[in-house]
């Protein structure tokens, strides 16, 4: 096994050699770039591989070996990032200014962002400090190993611990019960507790390896240049600081009502709705969605004899009705011994196009956790399961309609803020009942999901929004704490001051939830970046599909202005789909958030309160824009509009909508804050004259009906 990958690894090396002595011989040009893209393809098909194999494949000796070959693949990359004359041959490129003009945009940008990966892993250090820099990346790849494997693994617990008529419901192993998940999904309370409290028992020697991974990361921060890991880790992306990300946190806590309705009539109970879900009929209607929307349609291919790694992996081809093949997926969904009880999308390789015009097919895995088929009843999905398969693939598709002419920023390779776009995207068609009520079907009786299902379904996404989005932002600013300035305390008594701050559930004592939060490895100081794209993947599902979620114009608009650019583009450019991203006073709609939210609570909120000097402000920037940010702010927070573009207490008309403060309290938006609950009433009456819709609140809050003609009277009191 171990042979396989060291043949690969020997000849990438072999390759590497080659090419960085192509790209420090040429001349600046076109070339140089091209060159840097094939040494980052050759490692990549390595390094991505291997990196699946070790957490994927059932055979222990394969993950041993591709363990390995990721930490001799990383060791060389982080060598080459160091690597003074081949980052001097990019830099000439880039200080040429004549050979610079005749680069096109794509080949410019991919330039910028090499140099940017040499300037963050230190190559500007004398030897001594690279030399050091190197070794802290290598220990970091152990240290990352370490507590990725360490994290996945299940806690043991003797048999008689736990009361006989639940351990059942538990893996046995002899005298022992092995709990490797949460068990969230369980209707018994008793079992829902168990595993909590035994699932995040604390591992004293994870508890050293993730103090050891922050502390490294820390250090290799500072060497380098930055104030800390975070610092390091969000530049060049949407946000850009950790400044920004904390503020943008602590805004959606301020807004967020604290309500938790984990017990609504309307939440989804699985066993009514699982029978309506076999994966069949799920994947049915992935393929009946992308075929309407983007022309895109699966088939079903025979692998060849050993090219997947258990016989119940299925490959997907994914056709274009007109272009042909475009890649190819492989669905690794079913539960097995030792796989990880984790959702997840690999890049096995990258799309791009070579050096004989041919396209490079990318090729991604598709990895769930899903019940087995048995002999009697196929794999029937929970609704939280529905909703990730739906995730996943729009990862996939990503992958799939990505057409970069570099591998570097091909598909999912582009800012993290940006890259769960795609998939959180998926989550709105997965809820939306004219997508569910076309594939939804009982797998005995072929009857559709009953209308009352349906309703309350698409109604618990809603309901349990508020809930589902504080407890991200407990992780994100979690995240954001662990990679800040060193703390000199545990992680633990981190995590329960950042849980008791933005989350308001009791830490229970003796867990250790950290040590199972995985995301710290690949998602380090950018957990955020779920909120963020939540934020964007709303917008654009509300001003291209809520209505018609098959629309093929808006589909294919999504794929021209968004998927196909993978990280070629700025993000918040592909969602406007015009160059216009200079015209905004902030660079992305985050930082425009916080000038309402964060940089009015200096003076408590008075300019706010204030509707004239709040329409003086927005009164600068295009009219879209401040539409845009209201819709962004509103779905972040998990409620949405039904009629109208947007609720509206006061609203000041605009270019492009209408927005609202509330004048007499400190309501900040329609919906938002203590006491405000939606209701018809609140919706814009005849918006485009200037008249507003009244509304009642908890705390007495009113506002009438006015012609515009009276706003500046109002604005004066």
């Amino acid at each position: 096994m171990s042979t396989i990958f060291t043949v690969a690894q020997q000849k990438a090396l072999r390759k590497t050699e080659l090419l960085v002595a192509t790209a420090c011989s040429n001349p600046p040009g076109a070339l140089t770039v091209e060159t840097f893209d094939q040494l980052s393809d050759s490692l990549c098909k390595v390094a991505d591989l291997a990196d699946f194999v070790k957490v994927g494949h059932p055979d222990p000796a394969f993950r041993k070996a591709a363990e390995k070959a990721c930490i001799n693949i990383g060791t060389a990359v982080e060598k080459l990032n160091t690597n003074v004359d081949l980052c001097m041959s990019l830099k000439k490129l880039l200080e040429n200014k004549e050979v610079l003009e005749t680069l096109d945009p794509d080949t410019r940008k991919v330039a910028e962002l090499l140099m940017f990966d040499f300037e963050i892993s230190g190559v500007h250090l004398d030897e001594s400090k690279r030399g050091k820099a190197v070794s802290l990346n290598v220990n970091l790849l152990d240290l990352n190993n370490e507590f990725l494997n360490g994290s996945l693994l299940p806690n043991r617990i003797e048999k008689k611990a736990l009361p006989e008529h639940i351990r059942h419901l538990f893996s046995i192993d002899g005298k022992s019960i092995q709990i490797g998940s949460l068990h969230a999904d369980s209707p018994n309370e008793l079992v829902r507790e168990a595993a909590y409290k035994i699932f995040l028992y604390p591992n004293s020697s994870l508890l050293h390896c993730l103090d050891d991974l922050l502390a490294c990361r820390n250090e290799l921060a500072k060497l380098v240049g930055y104030e800390t890991f975070a610092h390091r880790a969000l530049k060049r992306t949407m946000v850009e600081t950790p400044e920004t990300v904390m503020k943008f946190l602590e805004l959606l806590t301020d807004l967020m009502p604290w309500d938790h309705p984990y017990f609504s009539s309307a939440v989804r109970t699985a066993s009514l709705y699982s029978p309506y879900f076999s994966l069949g009929a799920c994947m049915g209607g992935l393929n009946m969605l992308f075929s309407q929307l983007l022309g895109v349609s699966f088939q079903n291919e025979q692998p060849m004899a050993g090219e997947v790694w258990s016989e119940d992996v299925r490959k997907l081809a994914v056709f274009h009705e007109t272009e042909g093949l475009l890649g190819y997926i492989y669905c690794d969904f079913f539960r097995r011994p030792d796989k990880p009880h984790q959702d997840c999308h690999f890049t096995i390789q990258g799309g791009r196009l070579k050096e004989d015009g041919e396209y490079q097919h990318p090729l991604v895995v598709l990895m769930l956790s899903l019940p087995p088929p048995t002999h009697s009843t196929p794999t029937l999905l929970t609704p939280g399961m529905m909703e990730n398969l739906f995730h996943e693939m729009g990862h996939a598709m990503h992958s799939m309609l990505g057409r970069t002419r570099y591998q570097h920023v091909t598909g999912t390779r582009c800012s993290t803020d940006f890259a769960e776009v795609p998939s959180v995207l998926m989550e709105f068609f997965a809820t939306d009942h004219q997508v569910v009520r076309k594939f939804a079907r009982h797998y005995q009786t072929g009857q559709p999901l009953p209308k009352t299902l349906l309703s309350c379904l698409c109604e618990s996404k809603r309901i349990c929004g508020a809930a589902d989005t504080q407890l991200q932002i407990f992780y994100a600013a979690l995240d954001q704490v662990y990679h800040g300035k060193p703390q000199n305390r545990s992680t633990t008594d981190i995590l329960k001051e950042m849980q008791e701050k933005f989350y308001g559930l009791p830490y229970v004592p003796n867990t250790a939830w950290q040590l199972r939060f995985s995301h710290l490895i690949g998602y380090g100081a950018k957990y955020y970046s779920y909120l963020m794209s939540r934020a964007i993947a709303s917008m654009i599902w509300r001003q291209c599909f809520q209505k018609d979620p098959f629309n093929r114009e808006m589909g294919e608009r999504y794929r021209r202005e968004m998927l196909a650019h993978g990280g070629i583009k700025e993000p918040m450019l592909m969602v406007q789909g015009k160059e216009r991203i200079q015209t905004l006073p902030c660079k992305v709609v985050a930082k425009c958030i916080l000038w309402f939210g964060v940089e009015q609570k200096k003076t408590h909120l008075n300019n706010l309160l204030n509707p004239c000097l709040f329409h003086k402000e927005i009164q600068k920037w295009p009219g879209e824009y401040y539409c845009h940010l209201l819709e962004v702010i509103g779905f972040v927070i998990g409620f949405q509009a039904v009629d109208s573009p947007l609720f509206s207490l006061y609203p000041l008309q605009g270019d492009g909508g209408f927005m609202g403060v509330c004048p007499t309290n400190l309501h900040v938006f329609c919906g938002f804050g203590e006491g405000i609950r939606l209701c018809p009433s609140l919706h814009p009456v005849e918006g485009a004259l200037g008249v507003w819709g009244p509304g009642s609140f908890v705390k007495g809050c009113q506002v009438p009906v006015r012609p515009k003609q009276e706003l500046g009277s109002h604005c004066q009191q």
